[in-house]
């Protein structure tokens, strides 16, 4: 295998691992009609992460996000750092409805660099309950569990979900290849953390199942919409991997 190839399967494996964390329940929300009349869907929130492998700098993340009435996009673009730039823009795409249960996407796209072979495909029939994911041109459908989210709208998810996140949810997420359901672990304190001079306060999701080959940890931004602060993940190889948020611009 080249050396560019190897460093692509490493970004790309380690990129979707991180979006595996506490990510998008969903299945089993229970939001209030209350809860939902007093909260408002923000019309653009900005984002930009920095991601460390090993502690050594990996990629950078800008994402955004933007709702119209009664529907939403979310743009996520990651660029490798050092060698890693040598493998192009990873670009996710998410578009969908927003419901008083939350995101509800309908279609999500995956694109790395100029490799059209690695695009990846996903359409949501809620009408259906199938999930269509195409990969290289192939067709998989598999049922669609209520609530699934994708690996770009995870991550906006957990602002609709303020009344469920207590004791346990189970991230119900596909990365475009496949559906899997994720139980995670909700602690009752908060823990305050600084990221670019700013503190946040913050609530701190932990997996469930401690046989896992790999850990992930999630701390969200309870003041903030439950947007990722700060996302940690060790591999089963050893390799620490941690993505934190540098820059929030909600509007």
């Amino acid at each position: 295998m080249s050396r560019i190839k190897a460093l692509a399967l490493g970004l790309a494996v380690c990129l979707s691992v991180l979006a595996f964390t506490p990510q998008a329940v969903f299945a089993k929300t229970k939001a209030s009609k209350e809860a939902v009349a007093k909260f408002t869907v923000p019309k653009s929130i900005t984002a930009t992460y920095v991601v460390t492998k090993n502690g050594d700098p990996f990629a950078n993340v800008h994402e955004q996000f933007t709702s119209t009435k009664n529907t939403y996009r979310i743009e996520s673009v990651t660029k490798g750092l050092g060698v890693y730039a040598l493998l192009g823009e990873r670009k996710l795409t998410s578009t969908g409805d927003i419901t008083a249960q939350g995101l509800k996407p309908s279609h999500f796209e995956l694109h790395q660099g100029n490799h059209k072979k690695k695009s990846l495909f996903t359409d949501f029939d809620w009408a259906k309950q199938s999930l269509v994911m195409t990969i290289k041109g192939e067709k998989e459908t598999v049922e669609l569990k209520a609530g699934t989210q994708d690996l770009a709208s995870y991550a906006y998810q957990f602002m609709f979900m303020r009344a469920s996140l207590k004791n346990k949810i189970t991230v119900s997420l596909t990365t475009g290849k496949k559906l899997k359901q994720y139980p995670y672990k909700v602690q009752p304190e908060q823990k305050v953390i600084e990221s670019a001079g700013v503190q946040y306060k913050t609530l701190y999701l932990t997996p469930a199942d401690k046989d896992a080959s790999e850990t992930k940890e999630l701390w969200l931004a309870a003041d903030h919409y439950y947007l990722p602060v700060r996302i940690l993940m060790i591999d089963d190889d050893g390799h620490k991997l941690e993505q934190t948020l540098t820059e929030l611009r909600i509007k």
